[in-house]
């Protein structure tokens, strides 16, 4: 597989790469070894964000009756994970979304560099070599 530009990692500088060497002409291809967006969007930053969000309304929950309002409120965790791992896999999704608009082939398999413009992906125990220009 013959690209011009090839970007290993598809966290947020990977794919904000490629939609950029796709948009100046590029073929270009992405490769994840995992879910797009990286562990920032999947695992780090934005589900933590999301789950501080909860404990945020959790605690102005408590407090709410220092503004004149009654409520109650027990936190089910459960809930709060589902709530944090949904907004996850939207924004990964989205990422998909971008990829496609902007005609950039995603290979989901696990790559690594191994020489001047180029990267060696393995897909079931068989490996091959993506060139980029």
């Amino acid at each position: 597989m013959a690209y011009d530009v090839v970007v290993l990692g598809s966290g947020p500088g990977g794919y904000v790469a490629a939609i950029r060497a796709s948009q100046l002409g590029f073929k270009t291809a992405i490769i994840e070894k995992e879910s797009l967006g990286g562990i920032c969007l999947n695992w780090g930053c934005i589900p933590t964000k999301a789950l501080l969000k909860s404990a945020q309304v959790a605690n102005d929950i408590r407090h709410a009756e220092a503004y004149g309002i009654e409520a109650t409120g027990t936190p089910r965790f459960d809930a709060i994970i589902k709530r944090s791992r949904g907004v996850a896999d939207k924004m990964s999704k989205g990422v998909h979304f971008l990829m496609k608009n902007n005609k950039i082939d995603v290979i989901m398999v696990f790559g690594k560099l191994v020489d001047n413009g180029k990267a060696e992906v393995e897909n079931n125990g068989q490996k091959q070599i993506v060139e980029g220009k």
